[in-house]
Order: structure tokens, then sequence, then C-alpha cells
């Protein structure tokens, strides 16, 4: 397919558009980018957005589903990919035109300024993202090379610690405390607080405190306490358990920002574009691509649209407040072709410290779902009724629906308490139950993939439909459930 741009042609633009990104006042680290055919996209949907990855079965899997699909064309693809690496990587659509360039080109910047200041992604070090990934890659494909390990069990692992890769810590920025923290802490907890009147009535005995007990704290991080606890498993074994665990770390920040990331680079390749003066035919070409990028999905929320509309609002609700200062006009600004506007130093004070829930939790009020015609629905037989609305009377129940889905919200939290239950060596696991009963067959594979790990027998308590459910499984006696 024949393109209206040349590789001269992006870079101009390229240059035009950080200028303005520049002048806007967006914080950007480097920027990279690769033009790359539709069949090399699909390779990088399938991967993740990663240029290299370890084998497994999966990503042929999805390859060829995503394959499918845009054959067929039941789904297109992305007009970009961004990696949060430094210095970024994005992916350039061969096929795209030049408009459509231009507008990746900005929505790319738009991810960059997020990628480098919002508080989540400052966690894990970026500079060597990609190099990391290939070397992962590398160990995962010595194993399956090594004649007295093979494809067959490293794919095993493999299954067992995507399974559960998810389950981990949710919140890395806190300092997990060490084994002597914890055994301080228990000892606090468990000795009571000094009575000014203990001399009138009896003192309140201390609590005995079992210091030997691993986890002496429940545990979050699944993968890792199998790696550090486990003392079954092979060198390999705990290398592979690493390797996932790091990409979900990786890969945790952008689960838990979507809505606030895809907005955010919406809103400033809508600034920039605009910015930009294009010729009458490429604006016109650009507000038809802007509109299909921000149209509402009726399956669900696009957060494309919803962290658009978001970033516009706490822009306008800010600009309205007393003592806010007018069009902010600079010759820096001037020479990149634009405006700070009225409030927008608001809205890079909220992309700095949020995620999406909080994002969501204080600025979606009820006028603001009530315009973006939010409701919550449910399956009654081959239909779908709308069960709640965006009205004073449940506006806050659909809240909370969209809340609980956001993010790592859709995760089950399960910790580990025990690793000893009964002396038998059982791994004793708790559900966080929310109202939200576990899927039945999910949680059963699960298990099945928790005690590959694990070597021995793995208990989980959990509910269903409000009643106290314990689930297990044992190599030889395969899965059970009785009432806890």
């Amino acid at each position: 397919m024949a393109t209206d741009w040349s590789i001269e042609d992006l870079k101009r633009w390229d240059e035009r558009i950080r200028e303005v990104a520049d002048g806007f006042g967006l914080v950007l680290r480097g920027q990279e980018f690769e033009v790359c055919g539709q069949s090399q996209m699909l390779g990088y949907m399938a991967y993740t957005g990663m240029p290299a990855h370890y084998p497994h079965w999966s990503f042929g899997k999805r390859y060829e589903k995503l394959k499918t699909l845009h054959h067929y064309g039941l789904t297109g693809l992305p007009y970009e990919m961004v990696i949060n690496s430094d210095p970024a990587l994005a992916y350039l659509m061969r096929d795209n035109t030049l408009c459509q360039q231009i507008l990746t080109i900005a929505h790319v910047y738009g991810h960059n300024d997020f990628f480098e200041n919002n508080f989540h992604f400052r966690q894990v070090p970026m500079d060597l993202t990609v190099s990391r990934f290939k070397l992962r890659a590398e160990r995962i494909r010595r194993y399956v090379e090594d004649p007295s390990i093979g494809l067959e069990q490293v794919e095993e692992v493999l299954d067992a610690a995507h399974a559960l890769s998810l389950h981990l810590r949710r919140n890395p920025a806190s300092r997990k405390l060490t084994r002597a923290e914890q055994e301080v802490r228990a000892v606090e907890q468990a000795t009571p607080r000094r009575d000014p009147h203990r001399s009138i009535r009896t003192p309140e005995e201390r609590q005995d405190v079992d210091l030997t007990r691993v986890p002496l704290e429940p545990e979050e991080d699944i993968l890792l306490f199998i790696r550090d606890h486990n003392p079954y498993l092979s060198e390999w074994e705990k290398d592979v358990l690493t390797i996932v665990h790091e990409q979900a770390r990786y890969f945790l920040p952008q689960i838990e920002t979507k809505i606030m990331n895809e907005g955010w680079a919406t809103y400033w390749h809508h600034r920039i574009l605009n910015a930009l003066r294009l010729p009458e035919d490429l604006h016109m070409e650009f507000l038809v691509h802007h509109n299909q990028v921000i149209r509402r999905d009726p399956h669900g929320v696009n957060p494309y649209h919803l962290g658009f509309v978001l970033w516009h609002e706490i822009r306008r609700e800010a600009a309205e407040e007393p003592g806010q200062p007018g069009m902010v006009d600079s010759p820096r600004l001037a020479e990149a072709g634009g405006d700070r506007l009225p409030g927008e130093e608001k809205i890079f004070e909220v992309r700095e410290v949020d995620r999406d829930v909080s994002f969501l939790r204080r600025f979606l009020d009820e006028e603001r779902m009530r315009a973006l015609d939010l409701f919550e629905y449910e399956r009654k037989g081959k239909e779908l009724i709308a069960s709640r609305v965006a009205d004073p009377d449940q506006w806050k129940a659909v809240k909370e629906t969209l809340l609980r889905q956001t993010g790592m919200g859709s995760v089950p939290v399960i910790r580990i308490h025990d690793a000893d239950l009964g002396r038998s060596g059982t791994l004793h696991l708790r559900h966080e139950h929310d109202g939200r009963d576990l899927d039945p067959d999910y949680a059963r594979e699960s298990l099945k993939r928790l005690q590959r790990l694990w070597g021995r027998p793995v208990v989980l308590d959990t509910k269903v439909k409000g009643e106290p459910l314990r689930m297990s499984f044992d190599e030889e006696q395969g899965f059970a459930k009785a009432a806890s």
C-alpha cells in the first residue's frame, strides 16, 4: 500500500510536535520511533509490545487470534504501541496516512510525559527495560534447549506462573517490612498498652505470639514466596518464577493507570494538533480520526473517551476557581505554537500522583456520570438489561461497580497466611472477599497451578453466596470443597 509520506516527512513533523509539546510544559524523556508493517505489529501485540520475549505457546495463540480477527475485519490494528523504557520506544504502522502518523506521534508524546512523571512508574528502572526483556528471553531459551530440562517442563512452570503472576503487592511504593521488623511489630501488637488505671483493675495479659510462623504477616507476592520457601524447586524453576514476577511488576503501573494514561495522551494529541495549525485537509482528517478514538464503546467503557473527558473537566473546573490566572502566554509557548490554558496547572498536578481508582473516585461525580451516560447492566436470558443508571438514587452504586472493575480491582485479593497448615506442609491462602465470588473454574485451575509450584497440598478459604468455603487441591486426592 502506497503512503503519502516519507521518513523525512515524519522527522520534520516529529521536530515540530516535540517543540509544541515542550512549549506546553510536557516533561519528556528521549523518544524513538520504529515503522513496522501489519504482521510485525501483530507480533508486537502478541508479545505485549516488547521487541523480544521468551517463547511460550500463549503468545502464538494470541498472535493467531489477533491475525484472524483482523483478517475478517472484526478488529483493527492500533495506530501505535508505546513501550515504557528510557528512551521510550513507539511503533508506527507503515500503512497509516500522514495525518494518522502526525496524530500518533503527538499521542506518543502524551504517553511519554505520563510515563516520565506519574508516581507509579517510578518504582521500576526504565533505562534497562528492553535489554532486561531480551536477557530474560535468552535465559528461558537456554532452559528450553537444555536436554535435562526441555520445552515441556519449562512450559509447565510458565503456565503455572502466568496463572498466578498478578497476585503480587499492588503498591510497590510502600516498603515491605523485613522479617525482623515484622517480628517487632507482632510483639508490639500483642503487648497491652500501658494502662494508667492498672492499680484498680486486673491488667490485661500479654497475648502469645508465634514468631516461628511463616509468613508472619499475610503475603501477597505469591510467586516470590514460593520461590523463597519451597526447598524442592530447582534453580532454573526459581529463575522462571522471578522472570514472570518481574514482568508482572513492570506491567502493574500500566494496568493501574490505563484510563488516566490513555486520556492524557488523547488530551495532548488534541491540544498539540490544534496548535500545529494543520492544512485544512489534514485538519479535517484529524478530526475524523480523533472522534474515532474517543467514540463511546457500546460494550463497555472506552478509556480514551472517559480519560479525555475527565481531564478536560478537571481543567475547566480549576479554571473557574477564584484567583485562577487567565491564558498563560510566554515567548516559549508562543514559539511552540500554543498557549497554556487556564487550569492546566491542575491537571499536571493530578497526573503526577493519581492512579485510575483514585482519579475516578475524586473527579467522577454525579453530574459527570450522567453526562457520560454511565450505567450498569446484567444478563437476563439472552438479553442485556440496564440494572442501574446514574440517577440521584443509584449513581453511587454504579460508580462503585466501575471502581471495583478498574485496574487491579478485577483481580481477586488472595494472600498466603500459613506455609505449614496443620504441620503438614500445606499452603494456606485466604481470599479477601469483597462481595464477589470467585469463578469456580478459574479457582480450580489456579489451585492446580499453585500446587504444581508448591509441590504439596494447597488450601484456599473463600466465600460462596455468603457462606464460608474451603477449596483444596492435592496431587493424589485432587480437588475438594468443604465448609470452612
